[in-house]
């Protein structure tokens, strides 16, 4: 039995479109431009810091904290009432969970979205049955890359470290993996804002098809 251990945001699912969304709704508020949900697209998939600290930068606020800790939470806030109107799963991704499953392998989730959100986001979505755990940015007192969240996950499903691999999409879950010392898995989607390739990981997909031929090979 493998343990393979999946990044939400931008592997599994493109979230940008909610993401983008109910950063907008900050800037509504606060009176300057929103962000545009494709030249921004990679930005959202950073996370709800990171798409606010972008909108200030245009105005030449990028450094102001106050403002970025003040509408974190009313970001927060929006994307919970629109987690899923835009979001869809990649081609193929939830039939390769299915998949793998079915060799007996495990499929679980760790991400740097907050734990209550994603599961929020599998429910109204019906593919929280698909993994067998679940670990969130807030899950512990550290998150990705720090290597505490990738060893909870795996043990919370019955799995083995040394029999499980890191599938993501940014240097954060490369550099997971590399702390665990776990094979590497980068997707190199359009809509990614990283050179994967710099990153040398141990393998490398441009659509889930591709998957389970890389696992096979770098975890016989």
């Amino acid at each position: 039995m493998r343990t393979i251990v999946f990044d939400l945001d931008g592997t599994l699912a493109d979230t940008s479109g909610d993401l983008i969304a109910a950063a907008n709704h900050c800037f509504a508020e606060i009176g300057v431009s929103g962000l545009d949900p494709v030249r921004d697209a990679a930005t959202a998939l950073r996370g709800g810091r990171a798409m606010l600290r972008l909108g200030l930068s245009r105005v030449g606020r990028a450094d102001d904290e106050a403002m970025i800790d003040a509408y974190y939470p009313v970001l927060l806030r929006a994307y919970e009432s629109a987690i899923d109107t835009h979001t869809r799963f990649f081609p193929n991704a939830l039939e390769t969970v299915d998949a793998l499953r079915a060799r007996g392998d495990r499929a679980v989730v760790c991400t740097n979205k907050p734990e209550a959100l994603a599961r929020l986001l599998f429910d109204r979505m019906g593919v929280m049955d698909k993994f067998d755990a679940l670990v969130g940015a807030d899950t512990l007192p550290t998150r990705k890359p720090d290597p505490a969240p990738y060893f909870a996950v795996v043990e919370q499903a019955g799995g083995s470290i040394a029999r499980s691999c890191m599938i993501g999409d940014t240097m954060t879950d490369h550099a997971t993996a590399r702390a665990v010392g776990v094979p590497s898995i980068l997707v190199d989607f359009p809509m990614g804002g990283e050179n994967v390739h710099a990153m040398a990981p141990d393998g490398i997909i441009t659509h889930f098809d591709e998957l389970i031929p890389t696992i096979d090979r770098l975890l016989p």
